[in-house]
């Protein structure tokens, strides 16, 4: 473990009845103190400038705490603290009179502790008073130095039965990522489960009570449980405290190389004549030009209407759950497109919403007369603001992603509390005060070229997925940019972070020609990636991308997909709060048709079950939904989810095929049943196809079946008789091969899908699969692993589908291959002992 890190008391600086004419002059005032006691570099006080015009600083009841931007901490030399106190008040932002003024200058993350004591300070508005008009500075310095309460300590807390005591070796402290890890984990036992640091203890199960502890590297905390099995739920909630050290420091280690980077000089175009220009911080690189759109910021005035609590306790859970399985397409979808890691974004907000303290204050303040949406808005102000308190910049980001979850829940509640965002019908450079990361998520490149935001740092969610989505953006760019009026062309580089308004003709002509010739670089890498996956000795693999609906069509053709191996129809039915009706269907395939173009479309059938739920189709519970009623079951027993779909796939086919049209792998619609595990299943499901069909007249399509468990893969060779083709989920046949919950956080690391097992079963359904001529594809996660599309050609795999942005290291790595060769070394895999060996085997297909 780490050494704990020392909890240094900063160097305090108070000066009394200060009366400074403006919140800018408090600041430098403050700032003075700092430089002259050696805290701070002078240029430090322009930095605490700077972040009061991206953030308020105003903490409450006249106490405010200015401090620098994070990327000027190293112009910190010691910490300190530098009080102004201001009898006669000043004012600080709309009206809030500042009292206090807590200039604060850290050099680690020790600035914790003082705001922990001004929270609690805050609170004791007697205190406070004295504070403003005392002639002591011990006063102001012994309030600033105490760790317990100022009304008294209340004792230890008790530990429970079982306990374990650590020392927090995060670099970071304890933040939102692996605290939901400690959550999700914690949600698994029985028992119950707490962490105590000093007198502070919050429940395991609650990720806003673990985020409130605030704890740094090097506290020391004490975990405990009692309850049902509560040594195995100790156990287990301590293997993922402890698992997630190495991965901490190492993302710890990433941070401050990628600080150490943007901190240096960057590469981007610059103009030739003076154009007016804003700057920000460079958030996604690349440079766009176009007409600026400012998006208005309107605050959602939610109104207060009171109604009995059992209506509006059944509002408020059909309003979670229905945005729980949002948040849950959100953040599939989101993987899928972007990456685990961004979608990681959207799954911790859905652990917010969760949260037992949130939902309990809703409900209190629903008894106390309020009603639903107004409730429910209030409780996540009051929990957000908790978080944003705290001081702690990561925390705070934390506090922007409750209150954009909250704003999709009251969107549930009040349909017309729905906040949307009107963009011009051209490209355009979106000018915005913050973006929360759902609305950034959805941007359309097409149509939003640029982005710029006055609040945010690079290292914001919004940031992330606007690099992730090849947006050029800056942020931090402060409130002249929402001062800006809808206006011609501006020049927006996202390397630099500058944003220029009315260029001349001449830095327009020069900010193209750097602009295309960037551009020709990435074209000259799409034609590489544009090349059939062919490999040395002529053998073809298809290629298809993992798309969810039509605007995704583009950017996978783009990446290289031939294609869309899985279109997974589930989407249509979690991003929404009804069931999408066979019209409303039928206008997605088609749409999906016409974006492709002739090029096949693989439409897997609904998909719902397991660990896809929908809260609106009103299904069972079940004990163990993965053994249960999902996929083709569901729909076999539900005709009123499976006729409208089936119907809608025919219309789309009968309207946007040619009548020529291919048939196999190259078809250009074709559906497929997942959860298949019986001939019969195929023969009713072909029936009802069959009857469809003649009915709308349509023309005959592919029909395949999902191979997931391994019955089926057992059985291929039987049921290739009843279909055209097969398609492998690997994620699902792992699952049920392995007999691991692949949502089940301690065994995850083991769902290997090149597990020998898995692979030897991917074979079976190849050999059975070729002794009736039918082809097979693989959409599950390995078909984007170079080496793992390496194993599944060498397999026999005839199709691999993934997620686009994977296609280009695919195609390329089965280019550099020999068929041969990926024969042998799947032979081999097959082979080895464990899915470890199996990976060890890389190297000899590189």
């Amino acid at each position: 473990m780490l050494a704990p890190t020392p909890i240094l008391t900063p160097r305090l600086l108070i000066r009394l009845g200060a009366t400074p004419a403006t919140k800018e002059d408090a600041i430098r005032e403050a700032s003075q103190l700092l430089a002259a006691s050696g805290c701070i570099d002078a240029a430090y006080g322009a930095s605490m400038l700077r972040r009061e015009t991206v953030a308020n600083t105003y903490l409450g009841h006249g106490v405010v705490i200015p401090h620098g931007m994070v990327d000027d901490r190293h112009l910190v030399r010691e910490s300190g603290l530098a009080i102004l106190q201001v009898p006669g008040g000043v004012e600080w932002h709309d009206g809030q009179i500042a009292h206090l003024v807590v200039a604060i200058a850290a050099q680690s993350d020790t600035h914790i502790t003082i705001l922990r004591r001004l929270t609690r300070l805050i609170q004791d508005e007697a205190r406070l008073a004295t504070l403003r008009h005392t002639s002591a500075k011990e006063d102001i310095a012994a309030a600033l130095s105490e760790d317990a309460p100022a009304s008294g300590s209340a004792g230890p807390a008790a530990d429970l039965r079982q306990r374990f005591d650590w020392t927090v070796d995060y670099p970071t402290g304890l933040h939102a990522r692996p605290a939901s890890y400690w959550v999700e984990v914690a949600r698994l036992c029985p028992a119950r489960i707490q962490v105590r640091h000093g007198s502070e203890v919050a429940d395991a199960k609650n990720l806003i009570a673990l985020l409130q502890l605030g704890l740094r590297c090097g506290d020391e905390v004490t975990i405990s449980a009692e309850g049902d099995d509560e040594a195995g739920a100790l156990a287990r909630v301590c293997a993922a405290v402890t698992s997630l050290s190495a991965g901490e420091k190492a993302s710890a280690r990433a941070a401050e190389d990628a600080a150490a980077k943007a901190a240096g000089p960057v590469a981007g175009w610059n103009p030739s004549d003076s154009p007016r220009s804003i700057a920000g911080i460079g958030a996604s690189p690349g440079i766009s030009i176009g007409p600026i759109h400012v998006l208005a910021t309107a605050e959602i005035a939610v109104p207060d209407q009171p109604e009995p609590l059992t209506t509006g306790g059944d509002r408020l859970h059909a309003a979670l759950a229905t945005t729980g399985g949002q948040l849950r397409a959100l953040a599939d979808d989101t993987e899928r497109r972007l990456g685990k890691a961004d979608a990681g974004i959207f799954r911790a907000q859905g652990d917010l919403i969760a949260d037992t303290d949130l939902i309990t204050l809703a409900c209190q303040l629903m008894v106390e007369g309020h009603g639903v949406a107004f409730a429910w808005n209030a409780a996540v102000e009051r929990m957000a603001g908790r978080l944003s308190a705290l001081g702690n910049p990561v925390l705070a980001a934390r506090a922007a992603d409750l209150r954009d979850v909250g704003r999709r829940v009251l969107a549930q509640i009040d349909p017309s509390l729905k906040s949307g965002h009107d963009l011009p019908d051209v490209p355009c450079i979106l000018i915005a005060a913050d973006l929360a990361p759902s609305d950034t998520a959805g941007l359309d490149p097409s149509r939003v070229i640029g982005l710029a935001t006055a609040q945010g740092g690079p290292t914001s969610h919004t940031a992330i997925l606007a690099r992730t989505l090849g947006i050029p953006a800056m942020v931090a760019g402060g409130p002249a940019l929402m001062a800006l009026q809808n206006h011609g062309s501006a020049i927006l580089d996202g390397s630099t972070g500058r944003l220029y308004l009315d260029p001349s003709e001449a830095d327009l002509a020069s900010a193209r020609d750097w602009r295309d010739r960037q551009r020709a670089i990435a074209e000259e890498e799409a034609r590489e990636r544009a090349l059939p996956a062919r490999t040395g000795d002529g053998h073809s693999v298809a290629i298809g991308g993992n798309v969810n609906n039509p605007d995704q069509v583009p950017l996978a053709l783009d990446q290289g997909a031939e294609g869309v191996g899985l279109m997974r129809t589930e989407f249509l039915f979690l991003e929404r709060g009804d069931t999408p009706s066979e019209d409303d269907q039928y206008a997605t395939y088609r749409a999906m048709l016409r974006a492709l173009e002739g090029r096949p479309l693989i439409v897997r059938a609904l998909d719902i079950g397991g660990d896809k739920q929908v809260a609106h189709l009103h299904l069972p519970k079940e004990e163990n939904p993965f053994l249960g009623v999902r996929g083709a079951r569901l729909l076999l027993r539900r005709p009123d989810l499976m006729e409208p779909q089936l119907r809608a796939l025919y219309r789309a086919a009968r309207d946007g095929i040619a009548p020529d049209a291919p048939r196999g792998k190259d078809a250009p619609l074709s559906i497929m049943f997942p959860m298949i595990t019986s001939i019969p299943e195929i023969t009713t499901l072909r029936a009802h196809c069959d009857r469809i069909r003649a009915e709308l007249d349509a023309p005959d399509l592919p029909i395949g079946i999902m191979i997931e468990v391994p019955a089926a893969a057992i059985q291929a060779d039987a049921l290739a008789k009843y279909c055209d083709f097969f398609s492998i989920g690997t994620n699902d046949l792992t699952q049920y091969a392995l007999a691991i919950d692949r949502q089940n956080t301690e065994l995850a690391p083991e769902a290997d899908s090149l597990h020998p097992a898995v692979l030897r079963l991917i074979r079976m359904t190849c050999e059975g699969a070729a002794r009736h001529q039918r082809w097979v594809g693989v959409c599950g996660g390995i078909a984007g692993d170079p080496f793992g599309a390496s194993l599944l050609a060498g397999l026999g795999v005839h199709e691999l589908s993934m997620t686009p942005r994977d296609v280009p290291a695919v195609k390329a790595r089965l280019r550099a291959s020999e068929m041969s060769e990926l024969r042998a070394l799947a032979a081999r895999a097959c082979d080895q002992e464990d899915a470890a060996a199996v990976r060890a085997l890389e190297g000899a297909a590189a």
